[in-house]
């Protein structure tokens, strides 16, 4: 399974099925689990650790150090969970000790062509970060995100679950779970209705959470105000639930 071109380094530990195109180097202290395959040209470093079932195709970069000034080489990580596709050209950096020493991807995930994933972010499961998307350094990317084409998010932003954003969005501060926004800077635009219809939420999870996205945005509240009055509305749906927990997780502000 592991082609005569490709280096494998001895510290490397590679599940017995998996499978290395020709090229590709694999560097010590990289752990790779069953039913992964890694096509030509690719190459992994460590402290990385990769789950099952992953396919990482070719010239893609994956466990970097990172180019962040502050890094001395110190022992950090990357962690990639289990079923997610990485196509062609994708980065992914290693963490850093200012932060969480790890950079982590959940499952399920889909990085498109040349996306980059900076130093110690997070990306949930079942995330699309279509091409060249480029997230900064400490970017947290929550659950069935999907980020279009060429979007970019500055460091420390969080992308709230079920969010989305247009091709060629700049993303300057936190995006609530569901909430649409395009534009450079970005700009909320809607509740991301069509995602949640083809993930099966009910209309009237739909509907709540647009009437919602008035209260936070139509009505020219404050965020705590805002708050105040989720909270005494419809608090009890759980979809709303989760868009307030992302309002109050957010430190930077949130995209208006």
């Amino acid at each position: 399974m592991i082609h005569s071109q490709a280096i494998v380094d001895a510290g490397a530990r590679l599940a017995e099925d998996v499978s290395v195109g020709p090229w590709t180097f694999i560097g010590p202290d990289v752990e790779i689990g069953p039913g992964c395959i890694i096509e030509p040209h690719v190459i992994i470093k460590g402290p990385t650790r990769i789950g099952a079932g992953n396919h990482i195709y070719q010239f893609s970069s994956i466990g970097e150090a990172t180019p962040d000034r502050k890094y001395r080489n110190e022992p950090t990580r990357l962690v990639i969970g289990d079923h997610n596709i990485i196509r062609e050209g994708v980065t992914i950096h290693r963490g850093t000790v200012q932060d969480r020493h790890e950079t982590t991807i959940g499952d399920h995930n889909l990085l498109m062509a040349a996306v980059h994933v900076g130093h110690d972010c997070v990306i949930g499961n079942h995330a699309v970060l279509v091409n060249n998307v480029a997230l900064a350094g400490h970017v947290t990317v929550g659950d069935w995100a999907i980020l279009s084409g060429y979007t970019l998010v500055h460091q420390f932003c969080k992308i709230g679950a079920h969010s989305f954003s247009g091709m060629g969005t700049a993303i300057g501060k936190d995006v609530p779970a569901f909430v649409t926004v395009s534009g450079a800077p970005a700009e909320a635009k809607t509740i991301n209705m069509e995602g949640m219809r083809r993930r099966g939420f009910s209309a009237e999870a739909i509907n709540d959470l647009r009437r919602a996205y008035k209260v936070i945005y139509k009505q020219g509240l404050t965020l705590d105000i805002a708050l105040q009055r989720l909270e005494s509305m419809i608090s009890d749906s759980p979809e709303v639930r989760l868009l307030i927990e992302s309002l109050q997780a957010s430190e930077r502000g949130i995209v208006r």
